[in-house]
């Protein structure tokens, strides 16, 4: 027993060891690089067009980027062979023939519309989505000061922006578009992350009640035994269904599934590392969950 329990904490500190690199990696990934921002918050071109029914997501795709020279995201819409067209601003001077790109698939395809998006409304998006963020944040600190004493709730908010900054840095080291979908999923990410950092931390806060005379470091390691296949199984079976939704999506969901996939997988990770890792080198003591001594002084 007293091996396993050495073992756990050194697998603990190195995963911890590990989440620091790689932290440090994402914030230089996007000092350096910087995020891919999608049409949503640059603007661009949206055209809606009616084709042939028989015309196939890929078949379309591969005709619009050959003819636009860039990325174009194309989304089914209600009908069938109606799609939606999603694309950047061509450069001045450019000859962009969307409808004779469009008659090598289907003789009697139309535009039905085209609009344009200006910068300056993916602007009042990006300050809207920033916006989102932060007060997502502000409550979850919130919440975490009233359930938490500081030095546990600090895994849990150390966590939280691990797994976040690793998600941005990924989309940054690999320019995958980052678009209003992506930001969902990094909100989401927050309380998915923060789900599992809870569950720990309260063990954490019963096994510590239950023997304050025990090392943090023990406590750390029966609290997460505890929790560990519950936290296995809940995180297995989410990475099943963001899996079959990064699959079988299409392209309209695709950043919204890889940025879930890995928020799911650096929040399992985290939890279980930083989560339990700094409460023990902050010297966390059940003490701190003690009410003060009343004193007997008249």
């Amino acid at each position: 027993m007293m091996i396993s329990m050495k073992n756990a904490t050194q697998w603990r500190y190195v995963t911890t060891a590990i989440s620091v690199i790689f932290l440090v990696v994402s914030l230089v990934m996007i000092g350096v690089r910087g995020l891919n921002w999608g049409l949503d918050f640059t603007g661009g071109v949206v055209a809606e067009v009616q084709l042939d029914p028989v015309v196939t997501n890929h078949q379309l795709d591969q005709v619009l980027e050959t003819a636009l020279h860039q990325d174009v995201s194309v989304i089914a819409a209600g009908e069938p062979g109606r799609w939606v067209l999603r694309y950047a601003i061509p450069e001045p001077g450019a000859q962009v023939d969307i409808t004779a790109s469009l008659k090598t698939l289907d003789a009697e395809g139309l535009v039905l519309n085209t609009s344009m998006v200006g910068p300056q409304v993916g602007q009042e998006l990006a300050e809207q989505g920033g916006l989102a963020l932060l007060v997502s944040v502000l409550c979850i600190l919130g919440y975490l000061s009233y359930r938490f004493e500081w030095r546990l709730a600090s895994g849990a908010v150390i966590a939280l922006f691990h797994d976040v900054t690793f998600v941005l840095g990924f989309f940054a080291a690999t320019q995958t578009e980052f678009n209003l979908t992506v930001l969902a999923a990094v909100l989401a990410i927050l309380g998915y992350s923060l789900n599992d950092s809870i569950i720990i931390a309260d063990r954490i806060r019963e096994v510590l009640l239950a023997k304050p005379q025990a090392p943090i470091r023990q406590i750390s390691n029966e609290a997460l035994a505890a929790t560990i296949s519950r936290t296995l199984v809940t995180s297995g079976t989410t990475l099943m269904t963001v899996g079959a939704l990064w699959l079988l999506g299409g392209g309209a969901l695709a950043g919204f599934a890889l940025a879930m996939f890995i928020g799911i997988l650096t929040g399992t990770w985290s939890s279980i590392s930083v989560g339990t890792v700094l409460p023990e080198l902050l010297k966390l003591q059940a003490r701190h969950y003690l009410p003060p001594p009343v004193s007997e002084a008249p």
